[in-house]
């Protein structure tokens, strides 16, 4: 069983490679995964099948991706306690503690949400993804708190992913970041892609993938540091913390993106002092509104107070 996604081709994107045009299309499937799927045999562009990942498209190219069914997943389950804010036939909502990898790596197999969620759900998570990340709709860096929406099944995964790629999909998260901003709020919109040099990290770049956050000073303590709630339009990898290191404004104990500054004033942090804490989203079966909030980390919380004195 295969789940067909479809799409007509035009030249108003950043890329014409064909895997690139997906994964830009369809933001819920990686791009490693867009590449693996093309290479099986599962693309067709004007009904031949193309197994490049570097196919060039033409302007009115009919491309047609097929998903295939889940397979068995070789994955631990794992007893990790959740933080479950709500959950019903369909999916949950989780609030993903700082230090947990959202899913599974090449190198890190056990203690993330994924091994965490298939002890708590058994089989009743979709598939889309494949195996190595079923359930997850979108993610949230390592150590990054907050809420995150796991869909149970295909037609749950589906209708979400598409409010993620339309942007009805609200997120909202709150940074402490470094610096004086000289207005209240604002707007960054820079693309982003792959460090050239350093490929964990990724990086503004004139041809990477659009990226938008909306921010909005919160509190400050002097010309120092700011408590920002910032609102994402789009979901690129580290999108917040790029965004606000390429303004000059990196997010306190950012081990990638910061200047370290966290030693200097001896806080106890185990990342980018981030969270998510705000979701919004229609019921992909039900219709219905569903907003959640959850309280701020006690260690963003902790490490304001620090500051402050």
């Amino acid at each position: 069983m295969t789940t067909e996604r479809t799409l007509l081709f035009s030249d108003e994107g950043d890329s014409d490679r064909l895997d690139k045009v997906l994964a830009d299309e369809f933001e819920d499937i990686s791009r490693e995964r867009v590449k693996s799927l093309i290479q099986e045999g599962f693309v067709r562009v004007n009904n031949v099948v193309q197994t490049k990942p570097a196919c060039h498209l033409k302007m009115g190219d009919q491309v047609s991706l097929n998903v295939p069914e889940a397979q068995p997943i070789a994955l631990v389950p794992e007893n990790i306690a959740l933080e479950i804010v709500y959950e019903d036939t369909d999916l949950l909502v989780v609030n993903k503690p700082s230090g947990m990898l959202t899913h599974p790596t090449g190198r890190v197999r056990l203690g993330t949400l994924v091994n965490a969620l298939l002890h708590h759900c058994g089989d009743s998570l979709s598939g889309i993804n494949g195996m190595i990340r079923p359930g997850i709709v979108h993610r949230l860096d390592r150590d990054t708190s907050g809420l995150l929406v796991v869909a149970k099944h295909d037609k749950a995964h589906l209708g979400l992913s598409a409010q993620l790629k339309d942007h009805s999909m609200k997120r909202t998260y709150k940074a402490i970041a470094q610096g004086k901003f000289e207005q209240v709020q604002g707007v960054v919109s820079a693309p982003i892609g792959r460090h050239p040099k350093q490929r964990d990290k990724m990086t503004v770049d004139l041809h990477g993938r659009a990226a938008v956050t909306h921010w909005q000073v919160l509190e400050t303590i002097g010309d120092k540091f700011a408590l920002l709630q910032l609102d994402l339009e789009t979901g690129r990898t580290h999108q917040i913390r790029v965004h606000l290191a390429h303004t000059g404004h990196p997010v306190v104990g950012d081990p990638l993106y910061g200047n370290g500054v966290e030693k200097v004033f001896k806080l106890k942090t185990t990342g980018q002092l981030l969270q998510a804490v705000r979701l919004a989203f229609v019921h992909p079966v039900s219709a219905k509104a569903m907003v959640f909030n959850v309280p701020d980390d006690p260690e963003m919380t902790t490490a304001w107070a620090q500051l402050q004195r």
